[in-house]
């Protein structure tokens, strides 16, 4: 019973560090702080600088790239690029419902891949929760930007392959670490190809780096760790309770509003959550 608790206990803590990072990085650009692509670089390198110290304070040296690093570093660039772009036009809970249930549907499809034996009641779940995910989306007056939601789909996808890969991880320092490490020269690539217009600010520095230091790279490497304990399904659907933190934030933070739309749709996530953890062979 202890280390259930343990494990949901730092289940909980990624979540928050997930959400964070929402409201970090849409707190940045909204306010003009920072471009999307110099956030997404300060990120990464801060992520990367961070990690090496303390793989270095555990004895541990970056390793040479094989075929995993690749799928890991591509599918971390592309949710890197596609959630900095994304959060200029969304909201920051917003931008996390879109995120997260993407990335149920890509790792739900992963699992079956896998052969994993997904329960009635995780599917009863996830398909509640992405039910709530395609209200969230279908036109109306409160439609998501559709260039936002498309890049945001892009994230998804990457972040969904990136924990699908994750699962695979024996040292979750180590391969998180190895992983930001070589996703710096991408992100900085895309810095280079997209140029922009915003002078960086002290403030929106300061906002990457903790976003870089604190909620990717140590969050991630917890994350790391976690995944191999948790179903795949169960996993998948886990995340779906970031975009209620971050929606959270977003309220007392940045002042965003919410509308009925989005309460209904996060009643719908969460209930699905719900259904998966408590439901028979739920854990």
């Amino acid at each position: 019973m202890q280390c259930v608790m343990r494990l949901f206990l730092l289940t909980s803590l990624t979540m928050f560090a997930f959400a964070a990072n929402s409201v970090l990085n849409r707190l940045a650009l909204a306010g003009g702080e920072i471009g999307p692509a110099a956030f997404g670089v300060i990120r990464v390198l801060s992520a990367a600088v961070v990690l090496l110290l303390v793989m270095q304070w555990r004895g541990q040296r970056p390793g040479r790239p094989n075929r995993l690093h690749l799928v890991s570093v591509l599918a971390l660039v592309a949710y890197i690029t596609g959630f900095s772009f994304a959060y200029v036009t969304l909201d920051a809970g917003v931008g996390a419902l879109i995120l997260f249930g993407g990335v149920q549907i890509t790792m739900f499809g992963g699992a079956l891949k896998r052969g994993e034996t997904v329960s009635g009641a995780a599917w009863f779940g996830a398909i509640l929760a992405f039910g709530g995910l395609v209200y969230l989306l279908a036109p109306s007056d409160f439609t998501p930007d559709p260039a936002g939601a498309l890049l945001m789909g892009l994230a998804a996808l990457g972040w969904g392959v990136y924990s699908l890969v994750g699962r695979k991880a024996a040292l979750p320092i180590k391969a998180t670490g190895e992983n930001f490490i070589l996703a710096f020269p991408l992100v900085l690539l895309v810095w280079f190809i997209v140029p922009e217009a915003i002078v960086l600010t002290p403030y929106g520095v300061l906002l990457a780096m903790i976003s870089g230091m604190i909620t990717s790279g140590l969050g991630y490497a917890l994350w790391y760790s976690v995944l191999p304990r948790l179903d795949t399904a169960l996993a998948a659907v886990a995340q779906l309770t970031v975009p209620v933190i971050a929606m959270a934030g977003g309220v007392l933070l940045l002042g965003e509003g919410v509308s009925m739309r989005f309460v209904l749709a996060s009643g719908l996530v969460l209930g699905g959550v719900a259904v998966s953890v408590f439901g028979p062979k739920g854990r």
